[in-house]
């Protein structure tokens, strides 16, 4: 924990809270492709995302599934963020504990903006996909006769087997991790952007290292003294 800290006090307190954003964004990913996992595996595999439900006598019955894969691409893309955002959090800790320079330099920062766009863009999309595919499957469930909220069909019979008692709780974690992880994406963007304006460069402990002769000299010289 001390090197971890030390490592942490060695960089620019903007790379600190970036790295921070990275860490959450992997818990969220983690948790998005765990909760939609855990929903197929209550289902035999199936994607209930667009699903349709109805009852059969006292027991809840799938009347239609949507295609496998559009729950793999969701999982598949929490997975890749999650990646991404575990890679890039040990290399800077790495670097800042070996190196005794640590140094980032503006086209990284560049090619850090366009991971962001990708990653905002596939997030936003997975965040749609959960909430329209929630959204159909339990507008089909609150017009089957006794049940009011699309969460009371967890606590309903299931036809075997699909064991439904927690489906709402997983989609409804899932897609609020999602967009948990696009804000954050978001902030991560912005830190950046700051960083890049601030400088391509920096050294351990947060020095800038590309600015300019000019950025240090004063406003007005100073006449010299009379000898």
């Amino acid at each position: 924990m001390t090197w971890l800290v030390k490592a942490a006090m060695a960089l620019p307190w903007l790379l600190v809270l970036e790295l921070g954003l990275y860490a959450g964004c992997f818990v969220c990913g983690i948790i998005a492709a765990a909760s939609v996992t855990i929903t197929q595996g209550q289902f035999a595999g199936k994607c209930m995302l667009y699903g349709t439900v109805h009852s059969n006598a006292s027991t809840l019955s799938v009347q239609t599934f949507s295609s496998p894969s559009l729950c793999y691409f969701v999982s598949a893309i929490s997975v890749c963020v999650a990646v991404y955002c575990f890679s890039i959090t040990l290399y800077w800790i790495y670097t800042s504990c070996v190196d005794q320079e640590v140094r980032r330099e503006r086209l990284w920062m560049n090619v850090t903006l366009v991971i962001c766009g990708v990653f905002l863009f596939f997030l936003l999309v997975t965040g749609c996909i959960l909430r329209i595919g929630r959204n159909r499957l339990c507008e089909s469930i609150i017009h089957i006769p006794g049940i009011s909220r699309c969460e009371d069909a967890q606590e309903k019979n299931w036809v075997s087997p699909y064991h439904g008692n927690r489906f709402f709780s997983s989609l409804h974690g899932a897609e609020t991790s999602v967009w948990v992880n696009f804000f954050f994406w978001l902030l991560i963007a912005a830190a950046v952007v700051i960083q890049r304006r601030q400088g391509s460069g920096f050294r351990t402990g947060g020095e800038i290292t590309d600015g300019s002769p000019s950025e240090s000299e004063p406003f007005f010289h100073r006449p010299a003294r009379p000898q």
